[in-house]
């Protein structure tokens, strides 16, 4: 079984998680990564608002609750402007935490995409190691809208 925790952009903090609860359990955009497996979510929570304070404690409550890896949510990623630490929380995570870190949850909304793909905001390498999880097809990207 794997045991994931979440954590979501704080400009989304009313968010009742949602589409990361239905992409879990249809397994959908970066949950796809789990399609043959079992999952246990142990922690759901904010980053704390800019520059991202309650990561630096918020995965140690969720590795104490069983994590094996966490999920920065979409909202990190689609977000404007996106997430200018998003990087920083991946490379941070598995460092202190010895976590694996996954970016994104559910697909990414087709609203989002069409904004960013006017605005280029996904053309760079790092960008699109981002999104690899949660780009999906149009379809779906609509079925999150």
């Amino acid at each position: 079984m794997k045991k994931i925790g979440i954590i979501i952009c704080d400009r989304y903090h009313t968010c009742a998680g949602g589409k990361c609860f239905r992409s879990l359990n249809n397994r959908e955009g970066a949950f796809s990564l789990y399609k043959d497996e079992e999952v246990d979510l142990v922690g759901f929570t904010t980053c704390g608002g800019c520059p991202g304070g309650n990561v630096e404690y918020a995965p140690e409550e969720m590795k104490k609750n069983g994590a094996d890896v966490i999920h920065l949510a979409t909202g990190l990623i689609v977000g404007y402007p996106p997430c200018p630490r998003i990087q920083a929380f991946t490379d941070f995570i598995p460092a202190k935490y010895d976590l694996e870190v996954v970016a994104g949850t559910h697909p990414i909304p087709q609203k989002y995409f069409l904004t960013h793909q006017k605005l280029g905001t996904w053309e760079s390498e790092t960008a699109q190691k981002l999104i690899r999880f949660v780009i999906t097809d149009e379809e779906t990207r609509l079925a999150y809208d």
